[in-house]
């Protein structure tokens, strides 16, 4: 019997694994006394452990040949790929060989991932699919606060304050189990207000439902500030003594008055009026954002614009009240700290201060100036594949952009581009497919690592069963490859190792984890960063004292409202946005091969209101395509009031001729690099079927 986590979603919810008494697969059951998910599990948790399954992950590496994959040994494999990185660096020079990562590695595997890639291979061409996550919330959040953490706060805060605004997130769906402090929230006598789109399952639980277009949250939150100004709600003694920026903040809000935002958002003034309300009525008040307003082209100023109204009443730096984000990937808050972003070192420390440069090469033995400088972004990296002064060689690890990335066609171009792909993955994923050598590589509960939830909770996952003969290691992998172009050593294989290295590598960073370790999180389920020394207590709640920033203030941002990069038109009339289901988890790799899951969610789908299908002569379960400038796809239609009627929804989880980021924006945010995944203008039409010629039967003459 072991006790672990769920391979899922950033809540990273307490399970134990029994051995299954018939043989097969462990038994999953939820561990009562972890206090995120206290018990509960989602369908996907429950049925985590069919990934185990023989016949479910692959077991050999795979090498490409003029007739496709076939399996080889690890030796032909591991020599392929570090041949590769060899021919392209010296031929093109190091940045030609590129490392794109994954929001559910270990830190132990991110920080590696980054460590391989800046000294065995000296490039700057590494970044991760965390940066399609919460990277607009995360810079968002260092400008404000001087910090990144998802949630400054434990996640039971939620239950104790006396109002939520839930912006852009949907955890009836997306993470269920944490639906039950939104529930304890109510029967405390506090309100939930969600902005969405779309009446989600969870927007049925609010108090108020805001439904805006899509991509004008900005405006939204510029809309509800200018009220709180106008109506007396803010809290002048603390914008005095704990911030900077009030008076630019304080006129952008004046420009967003509220005839001007229910304009722009479709939101009438008197609901405007009622969130403010609810939002300042109560001594704690906290907003809550996810991918809705963050994955946008000014994401990052969006979740500004709803920190500022947090500054600008109160609400941030107190108990019980805060701006927070809920993460989504598994490991998206640890993936990011320790060294997979394009310009970012372990800790937070950024790949451009000196001093942080210094710390690191001491510690990884090589010269501060050896350290290559910040890279691309995700979608950057990924469209420079195959091109000239571009990557040529890559490693994916933990990520599946074929299915995940945004204008998803031209990615798998970019991919096809390559000189050579190589891919560590648990299954043949449709990116794997595309690989000249896959390498199978151990999953959750085969491996022992550390995890950092979207509380900033560093969790340990241990390993509950014995991998198939023939699966490494990402961290073999990695020493492996690292031997192979010459570093014997400084590449460790062992997890614990690997961590003990980290909280070298994070000692005085902002995400200190030197004080943590393997048996002091399994004796206290769980610290919380930062955490300095073996006896500091750890930081559940941050800013209680001072803001992160050297004065201690925070800083308004003071953003003005700018329209989507793609705005509907007479060619493209709706607006698409995407998401996901509550069976299926991400670019649905995994989840897919779960027999429970894919029935209960077999494929794509396009949700419409009942006006549109009308208008449009479209029936429920008819086949629909929906075409954007970058692509067209076709999936059923799904008929539902709760929708916008200007607005389609498609979730994102399959591959095929139903997948939705074929039609998705690249369009980035300045600052945080984000794609906007969440609003581009679309046109839907009902689907004309092939005509399918039926020979004529001849019929006998005289019979």
């Amino acid at each position: 019997m072991t006790d672990t986590h769920c391979p899922y979603c950033a809540l990273q919810c307490g399970m134990r694994l029994s051995p299954n008494p018939a043989g097969g697969v462990p038994e999953v059951t939820g561990r009562d006394a972890f206090p995120v998910n206290r018990g509960a599990l989602c369908g996907k948790g429950q049925t985590a452990a069919a990934l185990l399954a023989p016949g479910v992950r692959l077991t050999a590496p795979l090498v490409r040949d003029a007739d496709g994959l076939r399996e080889a040994s690890w030796e032909e494999a591991l020599d392929r790929v570090a041949g590769a990185m060899k021919a392209t660096a010296a031929a093109q020079g190091p940045d030609a060989v590129g490392v794109f990562g994954g929001g559910g590695l270990t830190n132990e595997k991110a920080y590696l991932l980054g460590k391989f890639a800046r000294v065995a291979l000296r490039t700057r061409s590494i970044d991760y699919n965390g940066r399609f996550c919460m990277s607009s919330a995360a810079a968002a959040s260092r400008a404000a606060f001087g910090l990144d953490r998802g949630l400054p706060f434990p996640l039971a805060d939620v239950a104790r304050t006396g109002c939520v605004i839930l912006v852009g997130a949907n955890p009836a769906e997306t993470m269920p189990p944490a639906v039950r402090y939104l529930r304890e929230l109510r029967e405390n006598g506090g309100t939930l207000v969600v902005v969405d789109p779309r009446r989600t399952r969870t927007a049925e639980l609010a108090d108020l439902h805001l439904q805006p277009l899509p991509g004008t949250d900005l405006a939204l939150a510029l809309g509800l500030l200018h009220l709180a100004v106008a109506e007396g709600h803010v809290d002048e003694e603390f914008i005095a003594a704990r911030t900077t920026g009030w008076a630019d903040a304080r006129a952008a809000a004046m420009a967003h008055w509220p005839e001007r935002v229910e304009a722009l958002t479709g939101v009438p003034v008197p609901q405007l009026r009622e969130a403010v309300a609810l939002f300042t009525r109560t001594p704690h008040a906290m907003v809550l954002t996810a991918r809705g307003p963050e994955q946008q082209s000014k994401g990052t100023a969006t979740v500004g614009a709803w920190i500022d109204l947090c500054l600008a009443t109160g609400r941030a730096g107190r108990p019980l009240s805060g701006y927070g984000c809920l993460t989504g990937q598994g490991n998206g808050q640890g993936g990011r700290e320790h060294g997979q972003k394009a310009d970012q070192l372990p800790g937070y420390r950024s790949l451009e201060d000196p001093g942080a440069r210094a710390h690191i090469a001491a510690l990884w033995g090589v010269d501060p100036g050896a350290l290559p400088h910040s890279g691309s972004s995700a979608y950057e990296l990924l469209d420079s594949l195959g091109r000239p002064g571009g990557v040529r060689t890559l490693l994916v690890m933990g990520s599946n952009p074929v299915v995940s990335a945004p204008d998803a066609a031209r990615i798998t171009r970019r991919l096809t581009a390559l000189d050579h792909l190589a891919v560590c993955d648990v299954v043949l994923s449709e990116t794997a497919l595309l690989a000249d050598v896959v390498l199978p590589v151990t999953q959750w509960a085969e491996e022992t690592g550390t995890l950092t939830n979207l509380e900033g909770r560093v969790l340990l996952r241990r390993a509950a069963v014995t991998p198939p003969a023939g699966v490494r290691s990402d961290l073999a992998v990695l020493h492996e490859l690292a031997q192979r172009l010459g570093h014997a050593t400084g590449f460790s294989s062992v997890p614990e190792e690997v961590f003990a290295e980290l909280r070298r590598a994070t000692a005085g960073a902002p995400a200190d984890y030197s004080g943590i370790s393997y048996d002091r999180i399994a004796a206290e389920d769980g610290v919380f960063w930062p955490c300095p020394s073996p006896e500091h207590p750890g930081t559940p709640r941050l800013f209680l004292d001072r803001f992160a920033h050297p004065d201690g203030r925070a800083r308004f941002t003071a953003p003005s409202h700018r329209p989507a990069a793609e705005e509907p038109d007479e060619a493209y009339p709706l607006y698409l946005t995407t998401g996901r289901t509550v069976s299926h988890y991400q670019s649905g790799a995994q989840t897919r091969r779960v027999p429970e899951l894919a029935a209960a969610a077999p494929g794509p789908y396009v949700e419409l209101h009942p006006d549109l299908a009308a208008g449009l002569g479209v029936r429920e379960g008819e086949l629909v395509t929906v075409t954007s400038r970058r692509g067209t796809v076709t999936a059923p239609a799904r008929l539902t009031a709760a929708i916008r009627a200007d607005t389609v929804f498609m979730p994102f989880h399959w591959p095929g001729a139903g997948r939705a980021n074929l039609l998705t924006n690249p369009a980035l945010d300045p600052v945080s690099r984000m794609p906007e995944f969440k609003v581009c203008a679309v046109r839907v039409e009902k689907a004309v079927l092939p005509r399918v010629r039926v020979p004529a039967v001849p019929v006998a003459v005289g019979a």
